[in-house]
């Protein structure tokens, strides 16, 4: 038994001694090669970062999974995942051409735009109105009728834009193609008909009255002998501008809300950029007459009773053609102009209901 003891120590003894050495030599071999190395394991750590480096620089050699994720809530929606640099959220209607350099492409930028929604058989009021416009004005004729090519009688209408869609209203093409960032390079825009007699009209010296008096919604005052209009829009022959009138007993509850103040009509408007963007977003998308939304203008600037107002002493005249109107589908015993007529009376009322519950779930909102 003794001597089995001692041999079994003894072997114990021999393995730990080999265990220790081992362990040794380990450690004296790993350091003897991490001195003998170091310049290899710093260059193969360069070279990589080289890559890395290499990849996320050159676009040229991205395939798509290197493409590095970019997330940049400012950018506008739908392009939060592009580079800042590379966005342009907004244009114009400036024409380019199809050669050449860029960068030389406009002569001039237009700083106003004027559109007018017409027919061809209104062509020659419409020649008249369109040269009370300087080259200062981007010309957008939308046209109801189909009718375009036949507008090149005119030098003008050659660097006009043509938009054609039949039987359309100008709200429904101002919705559709003057989206705020598509006409964010011009300083006011004109939505006008196409039956206004401009004989006493000077586009510059309308919007330098419209700046003077601080009017981001306007339009010119209307002839008041000719046809039936608001006293609000009717010009008055002893002023620059008004912003306010006297109406009907009962017509207005407060002096400074429509149809007394704050208050055009939408045969004429004339909107900043500014005022425009507010206006485009609470233009309904079915509703195409625009009828009501003339009460609803003053949500789009503060103070309203001193920010919208009407030109006197650059005055129009309505003429009150029904042309569009007469586009319409006759019904028995109906002329085409009144069937047009019912439907703005029914989106008159619709608009009233959609932005009077609109208003109601909001204050609901904010109380809870």
């Amino acid at each position: 038994m003794g001597t089995i003891h001692r041999s079994g120590v003894l072997k114990k003894s021999n393995d730990s001694a080999r265990l220790i050495i081992t362990t040794i030599l380990g450690v004296v071999f790993g350091f003897f090669v991490g001195i003998s190395f170091p310049s290899v394991s710093v260059t193969k750590l360069n070279f990589h970062a080289a890559i890395v480096n290499d990849r996320s620089k050159s676009s040229e050699s991205h395939r798509p999974n290197d493409i590095p994720k970019i997330y940049v809530p400012e950018n506008p929606r739908g392009a939060e995942s592009l580079p800042p640099g590379i966005v342009v959220s907004e244009s114009d209607f400036y024409l380019r051409r199809l050669w050449g350099e860029p960068k030389e492409d406009l002569k001039s930028k237009p700083k106003y735009l004027v559109t007018f929604t017409v027919g061809f058989e209104q062509r020659n009021n419409i020649d008249a109105a369109v040269k009370k416009f300087s080259e200062d004005f981007t010309i957008l004729l939308f046209h109801y009728d189909g009718r375009t090519s036949e507008w090149d009688q005119f030098e003008w209408s050659r660097r006009a834009i043509h938009v054609s869609a039949k039987r359309q209203t100008k709200w429904w093409y101002a919705k559709r193609f003057l989206h705020p960032d598509v006409v964010a390079a011009y300083d006011y825009i004109f939505i006008w008909d196409e039956d206004l007699g401009v004989q006493h009209f000077n586009a510059e010296k309308y919007l330098n009255l419209v700046k003077k008096h601080g009017l981001e919604i306007s339009q010119p005052g209307l002839e008041p002998n000719n046809g039936l209009t608001w006293q609000m829009t009717k010009r008055r022959g002893d002023s620059e501008v008004h912003k306010e009138t006297l109406e009907k007993p009962g017509w207005c509850s407060d002096p400074h809300l429509p149809p007394c103040a704050a208050f055009v009509e939408i045969m004429a408007p004339v909107f900043s950029r500014q005022a425009w963007r507010c206006v485009w977003h609470m233009i309904q998308n079915d509703l195409v007459h625009g009828w009501g939304l003339d009460f609803a203008l003053r949500r789009c600037v503060e103070p309203a009773h001193e920010k919208i107002g009407v030109v006197d002493s650059q005055w129009i005249v309505h003429q009150v053609i029904p042309s569009l109107g007469s586009q319409g589908q006759a019904d028995a015993g109906k002329a085409p102009w009144e069937g047009v007529r019912e439907r703005c009376r029914k989106e008159w009322a619709l608009f009233q209901n959609r932005l009077a519950n609109a208003d109601k779930e909001y204050l609901a909102q904010i109380r809870t």
